[in-house]
Order: C-alpha cells, then structure tokens, then sequence
C-alpha cells in the first residue's frame, strides 16, 4: 500500500464536523443552527418588507402569497418581522454568551489554578451572583435603568459568567495534578504558559457544548423580557414582542402568537441538537455503537 492510498488525518475542525454529519440529530442541528444564522447575516436581503414600515390598511391581515405570516394590528408584515426578530435574538445571545465565556474562563482558571484564598473568595462571588433569580434580577436593573438591547446583553451575560466559572473551575483543578502539567513544572514552565497551552485546549470542548445549550435559554429570556415589555424597545422587532402581540389579539389573530413562537421552537431544537452531538464528540464515551 503507497503513501497515497493511505487516509489523510483530519483536522480538528474536519473530525467534529465528521461526526456532526454522520449523526442524523447533529446533522439536523447543525442544519437548523446554519439556517437561523444564515436568516439573521440576510435579513436586509431576505425579508420582504420593512420590518417596522406602517401600513395600516391592511392591518391584520391574515396568511397570503403577498405576506406568507399575515400582518400585524399595524399593517406590518409579520415575516419580515421574525426574520428580523432572529437578528435581534442573536445580538443578544452571541455577545452574552460570549462574554459569560471570556469572564468564567478568566476567573475560573484563576480560581482552580490560584491560591485556596483566591479559589474562596471567587467561589464565593459566583455564589453571590447566582443567589438572585435571573428574571427577578434581569426585571430589577431594567426597571433601574430602562429597556434597551444593552442592558439586555449585560444583565444574562453577568448571571451567566458563575455558570462557564464553575465548569472551567472544576476542569482546571482535574488537570493542574496531571502528569503532563507536572512534567511541565519540572521543566520551568511559567503559569500563564501552562494555563494558555496546556489547560485552555483542555476546557474549551466542554465550554462548546455548555454554549450550544445555553444560547436557547438566552434567546428565551430575551424573548420573555419583551413579552413583558422590558426587552428591546418597540418597534424593534423581537420574537417575544411578537408572542405579546399574537398574545393580545388571539382571538383575533392566531398567526401572529404562532409566527413568534415557531422559531423560538426552532432555536431550542436546533442548538440543542447541536450541543448534544457536540457533547458526543467531546467525550467520546458517549457515543453510540453506530460510529457517530
């Protein structure tokens, strides 16, 4: 057998996406997640109306070729307002969780890595933070400070950041008495060159996965402040503004409440597919038999 008929090793990249393809739930995920993606980077190209456009005459008008979700108690096409609305969802989850990720990642190598003094007290804060209910807080600062996208964004991404500590906490400690680290020591390696080369890798997989599963809950708690109008601001076009509207006129407009609530469903399924394939890849003894 030459060298050419042999199998070219994948990358890291290459072997989860492998895996993802040849699971029909990560497959469907990761399908759902690309689509919702994909509807928020195109919404300017995709939606067929202005999202926020009046045009009362033709207010509450049902399912049609001319506006396939009907249109709102304003005229306003209710397609192009979820796929809008998908924008919106994202601009609040992406930022969040990606901020919950670099703050826990930071203080929980810190706390697992440093001094039993500095563990406690970083515990003790990601304690603090997490005794407060996160839609009582949530409703509490926005109360204080008014609605807006922002203070979306840093109300979940603060109550999220003890949950990606805690994780990378406890990796970090599983790891800092490994053989490897330890060989690593003896050779005069430097702490911040052991947490970035050796103990980073170790913990991003499962922070993957933890993000994959969070971003619905996030996407939801967005969508639950504007059914209560605390949210981003009107007209904004939000999914839970659209439940509130579809919530209101039921009786009247039943396309509206299933408008907004078909792609939070959606959402939950896709990254959630997703984050269970994902969990399969990162810890290979969950895989089934068939080779996933």
């Amino acid at each position: 057998m030459t060298d050419a008929s042999l199998p070219k090793p994948r990358s890291e990249l290459g072997e989860i996406l492998y895996h993802l393809v040849r699971d029909p739930l990560g497959l469907a995920g990761l399908i759902i997640v690309l689509a919702i993606l994909a509807s928020a980077v195109l919404a300017p190209w995709i939606a067929p109306y202005d999202p926020i456009a009046l045009n009362v005459p033709d207010r509450l008008q049902g399912p049609s070729a001319a506006h396939l979700m009907g249109t709102d108690q304003l005229g306003r096409d209710t397609f192009s307002r979820v796929i809008w609305g998908g924008r919106v969802a994202l601009q609040v989850a992406l930022p969040t969780i990606g901020g919950a990720i670099f703050f826990g990642l930071l203080l929980g190598m810190i706390a697992g890595y440093g001094p039993r003094w500095l563990d406690n007290l970083i515990v003790l804060l990601f304690d603090t933070i997490r005794s407060f209910p996160t839609v009582m807080f949530a409703l509490a600062v926005v109360a204080l400070v008014g609605p807006s996208l922002n203070t979306v964004i840093l109300v979940i991404m603060v109550t999220s950041i003890p949950t990606y500590g805690r994780v990378v906490r406890t990796l970090t400690q599983s790891l800092k008495e490994a053989e490897f680290i330890t060989a690593e020591k003896s050779l005069g390696a430097s702490t911040p060159r052991i947490m970035a080369v050796h103990l980073l890798p170790n913990v991003l997989g499962p922070l993957a996965v933890l993000a994959a599963m969070d971003i619905p809950t996030v996407v939801g708690l967005e969508a639950g402040l504007s059914f209560l109008g605390m949210g981003v601001k009107p007209p904004t076009p939000s999914w839970g503004s659209l439940l509130n509207d579809g919530y209101n006129l039921i009786r009247n407009t039943p396309w509206l409440i299933i408008a907004g609530g078909i792609p939070l469903i959606l959402t939950t399924v896709g990254f959630t597919f997703l984050g269970e394939a994902l969990r399969d890849v990162v810890d290979p003894k969950l895989r089934g038999k068939g080779g996933k």
